[in-house]
């Protein structure tokens, strides 16, 4: 059984640290459901274990945190769904690499549910989608917008972090960062791709589509 929670307003990232720390302890000693959080912060900037100091662009533009799941840096604010996922790979399968196929999977089939093509590239953590409209890279390769993020963290196999899919959050925040080490390549909404879709639009397709997954 999986709880599925949704909270209002902007929820600060420390305090959902502390949730889903306390959340993943509680499942892992059998005394919580598996969780999925879906959620809002104000505008951040995140720092995984793999962020590079130089990829931080505008340090002083909001609050950045550093943050032990995996991953380089990520920008989370209004108009992005943050998807927190708390469930138990000791009943799952233990496998990481599975789990991680799986979330990316979700993205994909979520994004489907609007006839958004969403897709994975070899070196690029996330999720793209090809912009044919735009003009081409310098090397000639199509424009492609990142509309996913994935980082995810592990404590005795039961997982927290997540994922986030951008709604209608403000592009231009991403500007303060290079996100997840990526320079060469854009990032995209819904809304920005002329889909008038909103968060409970969201909300109600991942929902629908967990289980096919999971």
């Amino acid at each position: 059984m999986v709880t599925w929670l949704t909270s209002d307003g902007f929820i600060d990232y420390p305090s959902a640290v502390t949730e889903m720390e306390t959340r993943a302890a509680a499942i892992q000693a059998g005394e919580a459901e598996e969780c999925i959080w879906l959620l809002e912060h104000p505008p951040l900037y995140t720092a995984g274990t793999s962020s590079k100091p130089q990829d931080l662009t505008d340090p002083d533009r909001f609050p950045v945190y550093e943050t032990r799941r995996g991953g380089q840096y990520t920008y989370h604010g209004p108009g992005q769904r943050v998807v927190y996922v708390m469930l138990d790979l000791n009943r799952r399968g233990r496998d990481v690499r599975k789990f991680v196929q799986n979330l990316e999977a979700w993205v994909i089939t979520t994004l489907a549910e609007f006839n958004v093509t969403g897709e994975l590239r070899e070196g690029r953590v996330g999720v793209w989608v090809a912009r044919p409209e735009k003009p081409p890279l310098p090397d000639g390769s199509p424009a492609e917008d990142k509309i996913a993020a994935i980082g995810v963290r592990l404590r005795k196999w039961v997982s927290f972090h997540g994922l986030s899919i951008n709604v209608e959050p403000d592009l231009n925040h991403f500007s303060g960062i290079v996100p997840c080490g990526i320079s060469d390549h854009g990032v995209t909404s819904l809304v920005d791709l002329g889909l008038p879709v909103t968060m409970d639009d969201l909300d109600n397709a991942l929902k629908r589509t967990f289980t096919t997954i999971f």
